[in-house]
């Protein structure tokens, strides 16, 4: 598979070398993959770098610290790709990382339906590789997995051979390492949406268009245990995209699922998916604004046994965090209007710049504005296969309760 750009790997005399500034080497020594532009002794030579190189990094005493991506025109200026000097990211380590990344998803998933590369976490530095079966859907979001196009795509083939492989490159992570936008299909053909099975259940999602890669395979087991308290129940699934929460619901055992999405597409997939599951009858859609929806079902008195929120990002950057922050409490207390006395609410924050217990604070205050309480069966954040590198714990991005509320 031919692109553009092929990185070779300088011979470690001829690497550019990447010099902490003095005390500002501690973090990466310990084991942290970053280095911060602000941490770097930022040269006119290392500016003039292009953008994703492999450079070694050295303490301000000279001293190795490790081999990594470079990108001066990013906050996070260096990130590292092993703890030895002079590594290259060519196929052979690319290669090495995926099947150890196949290894992992094989044991703790057990179906070929899953994120295989989970960036940092599996040693490939803004590399999102998310498997459909035979159906691959790759994300570029570093300048250099960008550079290492060529090495990603054959390590990938020869790896798992796929019949499609798609190139999402649209993330808007991009443009904060100086990267074009774009969506491209590198082999292989797609004639519609492609099939996937989570927990047992038949789901339809079109890699090319749409959210992410297609999917949201981060919320797998947060899917399974709202399942679990949904038999006879009725279920409200606010935000519902293609369906993951609701109609994995219906499989097993609600009596009834509404889906509330502002998207027409992502509807007709969540249909399409409750027919494959033989569970049609039992749901009803409707396309609408969430908060007006929500707004509508309260003024009418409708109640669910079971509300899902599981809403996009509310806080895209720290400067959102207010607004978000009120978002997120807004959301909760709206969801929990609609729950049932001994009912159960769902909500969730893909939101990386909320942590875990601002998170549950917000839950706590949108709770206290609905006057009501419960208590929390459930705080996850996403499946294993999304693991977070140890010490990088910003990158636990998903965070979800669930409670059963009095």
């Amino acid at each position: 598979m031919a692109t553009a750009d092929p990185m070779p790997a300088p011979a470690p005399s001829e690497r550019p070398v990447v010099r902490a500034l003095p005390r500002k080497h501690q973090r990466m020594k310990a084991g942290h993959p970053w280095l911060y532009s602000n941490e770097i002794e930022m040269t006119a030579a290392l500016k003039a770098l292009p953008a994703g190189c492999i450079v070694d990094i050295v303490n301000a005493g000279g001293e190795p610290l490790g081999s990594a991506m470079f990108n001066a025109r990013s906050l996070v200026a260096a990130r590292a790709i092993a703890r030895a000097p002079g590594v290259a990211l060519d196929r052979q380590l690319i290669e090495a990382r995926l099947r150890a990344a196949l290894a992992l998803r094989d044991r703790i998933v057990g179906v070929p339906h899953y994120r295989l590369v989970h960036a940092e976490a599996d040693g490939l530095p803004g590399l999102i590789v998310d498997r459909f079966d035979d159906v691959v859907v790759v994300q570029a979001n570093t300048a250099g997995m960008q550079r290492a196009e060529e090495a990603v795509l054959d390590a990938i083939e020869a790896v798992l051979a796929p019949r499609v492989v798609v190139l999402r490159n649209d993330s808007p992570v991009r443009t904060l390492e100086g990267l074009d936008l774009g969506v491209r299909l590198v082999k292989g053909a797609l004639d519609g949406p492609i099939a996937l099975v989570e927990n047992g259940v038949r789901f339809l999602a079109d890699p090319s268009v749409g959210q992410k890669t297609g999917w949201f395979f981060d919320q797998r087991d947060n899917r399974a245990a709202v399942a679990a308290v949904a038999r006879d129940a009725r279920v409200l699934d606010v935000f519902a995209y293609t369906g993951g929460f609701g109609v994995t619901a219906a499989v097993n055992g609600a009596r009834e699922v509404t889906f509330v999405d502002r998207s027409d597409a992502a509807l007709a997939l969540a249909e399409q998916s409750a027919g494959l599951n033989g569970v049609a009858d039992r749901c009803r859609f409707v396309r609408a604004a969430a908060f007006t929806e929500m707004e509508l079902l309260k003024a009418n008195g409708t109640v669910f046994d079971v509300v899902v929120v599981d809403p996009p990002a509310f806080v895209k950057s720290r400067k959102d965090l207010a607004a978000g922050s009120r978002g997120y409490v807004k959301v909760t207390r709206m969801a929990a209007d609609l729950v049932a006395p001994g009912g159960f609410l769902f909500t969730a924050s893909c939101s990386h710049n909320v942590g875990a217990e601002l998170f549950a604070d917000l839950v706590r205050k949108g709770l206290e504005t609905a006057g009501r309480s419960g208590r929390i069966l459930r705080s996850a954040g996403a499946g294993p296969d999304h693991p977070v590198h140890p010490f990088l714990p910003e990158s636990a991005y998903l965070k979800g309760q669930l409670l059963q509320l009095d």
